[in-house]
């Protein structure tokens, strides 16, 4: 056989299982948002779920979702882009170094059940924060801190040398190439990357079930005092999320229409996280343009 017929026929496999992959992968998504789109609704969005009569919603455990995702970004990104600086631009070849990025690849591919695990043992029951938002909040920013500091990393190491040399050679300091040159330029990788974080903050279940917890107190949305326990900002009252409502409905459920709203609950996680995915891209490609002036 020839060299361009082997490159035809490996160009060809390459196309035929590409295309397989993305048809199982549309088949899977169309199929979980057609079948739970019929159940989505205003009423469905807002209100309080039901456990033994029809009808419920999904209203306290979307926002304890978006609350959370939320708390776990406050902690998650000043961790994560100080710690990616300081691997970039600061850290010196050694032990040292080596140790943390070897501590930073295991953390990164820990399964999320053992953070959970960790998390139950350490923040709520040694640190005594108990099943709440902020343990849950603790325990994502285990699970996304690795890769916040990788993706600072390499997007700081993807910077033109010859700009940072440049700006040193004007004689700014270190940290104010890295604070005014360096970012900018790395910033809408950084930016995507956060938000492809937090789309893992929606869809993460397992951790959460040893620290948020697998009820939410009955809460009051007129009442604005974090320090209420009834209060949705409060940050350390349990909190059900979204995806731990859907195992939980799908495992345990007495309503007769658990089924559907369990549909209807993936339907709206699986949009969310898309969106989410989607704004990554789109909000990278802006940053992009205004950082490096290109059309």
């Amino acid at each position: 056989m020839s060299a361009k017929a082997a490159d035809k026929i490996a160009t060809a496999v390459i196309y035929i299982v590409s295309a397989l992959i993305v048809l199982i992968l549309a088949g899977l998504l169309g199929y979980i948002i057609i079948r739970g789109l019929g159940h989505i609704s205003f009423d469905f969005l807002t209100s309080a779920p039901q456990t033994i009569k029809a009808g419920g919603g999904i209203g306290p455990q979307l926002f304890n979702s978006i609350f959370l995702l939320i708390l776990t970004l406050i902690i998650t990104i000043p961790l994560g882009i100080g710690a990616g600086i300081y691997m970039s631009e600061y850290s010196k070849p050694g032990r040292l170094t080596d140790t943390i990025r070897l501590v930073v690849e295991v953390l990164s591919s820990f399964p999320s059940i053992v953070i959970g695990l960790f998390g139950l043992l350490v923040i709520v029951n040694l640190f005594g924060f108990g099943f709440s938002l902020f343990s849950g909040a603790l325990a994502l920013t285990v699970f996304n801190l690795p890769l916040m500091v990788r993706i600072t990393e390499q997007s700081l190491r993807g910077v033109p040398r010859e700009q940072k040399e440049a700006s040193l050679a004007l004689g700014l300091s270190r940290w104010k190439t890295i604070t005014s040159v360096m970012m900018p330029i790395a910033m809408p990788t950084i930016v995507t990357g956060t938000i492809l974080a937090s789309g893992r903050v929606f869809g993460e279940a397992a951790a959460l079930l040893f620290t948020a917890g697998m009820s939410s107190p009955r809460l009051d949305f007129t009442n604005w005092n974090p320090l209420s326990p009834q209060s949705p900002l409060n940050p350390f009252r349990p909190a059900e999320t979204l995806a731990v409502h859907i195992w939980k409905i799908n495992s345990e459920g007495l309503a007769p229409d658990a089924g559907e709203i369990a549909a209807g609950a993936s339907a709206v996680l699986l949009i969310m996280v898309l969106l989410f995915n989607f704004a990554a891209r789109w909000f990278g490609r802006r940053l992009h343009r205004k950082f490096t002036a290109t059309k």
